[in-house]
């Protein structure tokens, strides 16, 4: 699976996008943000589901102490807001553009359920998909209570190359194209940007990784 979106081989942007479809196309359009203007607040009414056509989309909530806590990453393809299916009212967490170009496709709530009424096995996959990252996200966080950080960006680095990484026939190693930067992965495993560097040049010491901007190359010997 080279990406969650791409659920069953289903392509869920060419399927649930509102212009795709006669009855919403005239009134549909896509909405554009840029970087850190929000898509929604904590406590915003939760009446939209999202999808994205294109850039970044960070997904995270503060807690008592004012500190930013960064749940996802998420880029092209990827759902987010969904808790609003079930009847959510309030939003839980903040949604906010990190690129300077994002364009969501935003989709009411009605017109969502009506969607998934009007075909079972389109709904099926998307509780499935729900439920997928409902489980990825309580590893992540169970990954930041009780895991250093070295294991955590190691953890992390596997969950990239399921999603992003394919074998390079050559050598054999696990090569990973992924789209985040590394204040991105940073924030998703917990640390500071001067400590994820320190880690992967540990890695990278140890023979373990190979890294570069937007590769990383996890050598064969411990893929």
């Amino acid at each position: 699976m080279n990406s969650i979106w791409f659920f069953d081989d289903v392509n869920l942007f060419k399927v649930l996008c509102p212009h795709k479809f006669k009855a919403y196309k005239a009134s549909h359009k896509f909405d554009s943000y840029k970087k850190k203007d929000y898509i929604y607040f904590e406590e915003d009414y939760a009446n939209k589901v999202y999808l994205i056509e294109k850039g970044k989309v960070k997904i995270g909530y503060y807690n008592e102490d004012g500190t930013e806590v960064i749940k996802a990453i998420l880029t092209r393809g990827d759902l987010f807001g969904e808790t609003a299916i079930f009847g959510e009212s309030r939003r839980e967490e903040f949604a906010q553009s990190i690129d300077n170009a994002t364009s969501i496709c935003p989709i009411g709530v009605d017109t969502m359920h009506n969607l998934m009424r009007n075909n079972q096995t389109f709904s099926f996959k998307i509780y499935k998909l729900i439920g997928f990252k409902l489980k990825r996200l309580e590893r992540r966080l169970q990954l930041l209570l009780f895991k250093d950080a070295k294991t955590r960006l190691m953890e992390f680095l596997e969950e990239l190359c399921a999603d992003y990484g394919y074998d390079c026939e050559k050598t054999g190693d696990k090569v990973i194209h992924h789209p985040y930067t590394q204040k991105d992965i940073a924030s998703l495993i917990g640390t500071s940007r001067p400590t994820l560097n320190v880690l992967l040049n540990e890695l990278k010491d140890e023979k373990i990784i190979e890294f570069h901007r937007k590769e990383i190359r996890i050598r064969k010997k411990i893929a």
